[in-house]
């Protein structure tokens, strides 16, 4: 596990030490045991800020939205007993395929 990697996995497990908290005073635990809605709710929020602040030229402003947004996504993980390992493992085995070839692949394997 590199730094990077090392990273994600203490932010999800201090988020899955709030599993179980107060949601009057853990703002984790709140979205942990609240409606799901309103954590995914709160995911398209936080990717909608990302966006706009690309548009306004990226920069640091990006970098926290996107952080704001990656962070929601490890509480969202850990709400479907999921870690940040999972998404790691999913792109180790999508990386050398084209992005063009892993949708096709995926429409074949769904269905669609």
């Amino acid at each position: 596990m590199n730094a990077n990697d090392a990273v994600l996995a203490r932010l999800a497990d201090v988020i899955e030490s709030r599993r179980g908290g107060d949601p009057q005073t853990s703002y984790v635990a709140r979205l942990l045991t609240g409606p799901e809605d309103a954590l995914l709710k709160k995911i398209g929020e936080e990717a909608t800020e990302a966006v706009l602040a690309a548009k306004a030229g990226g920069g640091e402003r990006l970098v926290a939205e996107c952080a704001d947004l990656w962070f929601h996504c490890l509480v969202a993980l850990a709400r479907y007993g999921l870690r940040p390992e999972h998404v790691l493992a999913e792109l180790q085995r999508r990386a050398g395929t084209s992005g063009i070839e892993e949708k096709a692949l995926r429409k074949l394997r769904d269905g669609a």
